[in-house]
């Protein structure tokens, strides 16, 4: 058996293995697509095969679209070389539940995968067609935060995004510019109306994408690219919208296991691919079954009917309280401690983690205790339910292959939002008291502790890369005390002196450095405090 438009001739060997095949006329979607193409999706990762696929293979297969989506990839061209065109498009969709049992798909709806670049001449053109088409509604992205960024850690332009802005819209490399270069190919041939939805896992990820397109639009507007026009239609809501969104679904890499049960089933060429990009990818996706999407209901050329497929369509405020509730709260702020604690203490799965009573104790300590009395609450999703599935089906589910040391990338540009903002609300709100904190400063204090690189046997430990590992690392060494790392209201999101938090979390540092044990003997003392 094999993975790609034979499947549809072969339904029964399929059937026998429990595979779930399209219900839909894969030949028709592929034909209403190239005609009346409705939405492209910029980023053709995991999260987009394993989640935003599956939605249009719903609405599809329940008669409520008659097209399919086009992937485009702006950063990983082997992607589309080697796991989309090998398999025409499809992609085996695998939702591992915490009883060991899978549950097998295969996803059709995307009808065409394309390189998003102005080289890639063909491929480009298509693009063109696509957004110069008035049957185009929307569209998406998940090409994660960075893709965004135009600028460096010091504001200055990227170098590349420097020559986009220079070289105008046919040169065009970033992705930012390449988006922008479309849309303004859709402006002169009309100007037709279009969302563009970020559904990338970052805060007020709409904005961000606003900025972005309008900045380098009106870089060429001022160098003479474009007409005034084109900017004023960007900034346009009723022309051009760019909704925000909350998403949530653990799409991690490729299991092993996995593998091994599709291709022992007799379905072939399931073997990850390692792209020149260094992206591990396969052409099946694993992944947990939970899964949220919160959309703001802005779509100025209409959209498809993703409520029937599961997405909470709202307003702004809504998908932001959504996303405060996830990212402060429910569920960011527990990965973050675990992947801190789960590196000092040795383990390599997010799961095993939950089996350790110390650190359960510590996760429902930060959520239970800690977060729910400042959670937003968004109303359309229970924030007690959100974080009960976390601790007790998301997180032990021990047929996730999540690693701590994968999560503790990049803390320090985490660790504001996760656990400050939190301590903010404490701060501010009278009935409530800072100092009965003791998981969330356990995280911090933990977190710089893993920063000495050096784990709780007192044996060298790799540290996951972060922009600011360097300079914190420095600071670590030539302090006496922590109060210039605790004060930086940049990495906490406020002065953790000035909170009187700092003392707390400086003595559960000196305490985790004491010698080998010190870090399981810390924590064992906030179980039996919190008891």
């Amino acid at each position: 058996m094999k993975l790609n438009r034979s499947c549809f001739a072969n339904k029964d060997s399929f059937q026998k293995i429990s595979v779930k095949l399209p219900e839909f006329d894969w030949e028709e979607m592929r034909k209403n697509t190239e005609e009346s193409p409705r939405w492209v999706h910029f980023g053709a990762g995991n999260i987009f095969r394993g989640f935003i696929a599956q939605l249009q293979q719903q609405l599809l297969e329940n008669g409520m679209e008659q097209s399919g989506i086009i992937a485009a990839d702006t950063f990983d061209f082997d992607i589309i070389d080697q796991i989309y065109h090998p398999y025409d498009n499809m992609t085996m969709m695998v939702r591992l539940k915490p009883d060991g049992t899978m549950e097998k798909e295969v996803i059709a709806s995307v009808a065409k995968a394309v390189k998003a670049s102005v080289k890639e001449k063909a491929d480009f053109a298509y693009l063109v067609r696509a957004f110069e088409n008035p049957s185009l509604q929307m569209a998406s992205f998940t090409i994660t935060e960075k893709g965004y960024a135009l600028t460096d850690l010091k504001g200055e332009l990227f170098p590349v995004v420097k020559k986009d802005m220079e070289e105008g819209p046919d040169q065009a490399v970033h992705a930012m510019g390449v988006v922008t270069s479309l849309l303004l190919k859709r402006y002169l041939a009309g100007g037709h109306p279009l969302a563009l939805v970020s559904m990338d896992n970052c805060s007020h990820n709409g904005e961000k994408l606003k900025i972005s397109v309008t900045s380098i639009a009106q870089a060429w507007v001022d160098a003479g690219f474009a007409e005034e026009g084109f900017k004023d239609w960007i900034q346009n809501e009723t022309k051009v919208s760019f909704p925000w969104s909350m998403i949530d679904k653990i799409t991690p890499r490729p299991a092993p296991v996995v593998q091994k049960a599709l291709e022992e089933a007799g379905i072939e060429d399931m073997a990850p691919v390692i792209t020149s990009k260094n992206t591990y990818i396969a052409p099946f996706v694993n992944a947990e079954v939970p899964q949220y999407l919160v959309i703001e209901d802005r779509f100025p050329a209409g959209r498809p009917a993703l409520e029937k497929a599961g997405v909470y369509m709202t307003d702004r405020d809504t998908v932001n309280k959504t996303e405060r509730m996830k990212v402060t709260t429910c569920l960011n702020p527990l990965h973050t401690a675990l992947a801190v604690y789960g590196c000092l203490l040795g383990y390599e799965s997010i799961a095993a983690e939950m089996k350790d009573e110390d650190l359960k104790a510590l996760v429902e300590r930060i959520g239970y205790v800690e977060g729910i009395p400042v959670v937003t609450d968004p109303e359309i999703l229970s924030p007690m339910e959100f974080i009960k599935e976390v601790i007790e089906y998301r997180l032990p589910n021990p047929f996730i292959p999540d690693t701590p040391q994968r999560i503790a990338t990049d803390t320090s540009q985490k660790i504001a939002i996760r656990f400050g903002e939190t301590i903010k609300a404490y701060l501010e709100d009278e009935a409530l008291d800072v100092q009965s904190l003791t998981g969330i400063p356990l995280a911090i204090s933990g977190w710089l502790r893993y920063l000495n690189g050096e784990d709780d046997k007192g044996q060298p430990m790799e540290i996951s890369s972060d922009p600011m590992l360097e300079d914190l690392k420095e600071q670590l060494r030539g302090e006496d005390t922590l109060s210039s790392i605790l004060s930086n209201p940049v990495l906490f999101g406020t002065d953790l002196v000035q909170a009187g938090l700092s003392g707390k979390i400086e003595k559960m540092y000196r305490q985790m450095l004491a010698g080998p044990g010190s870090v399981r003997k810390t924590l064992q003392e906030l179980r039996t405090a919190s008891h």
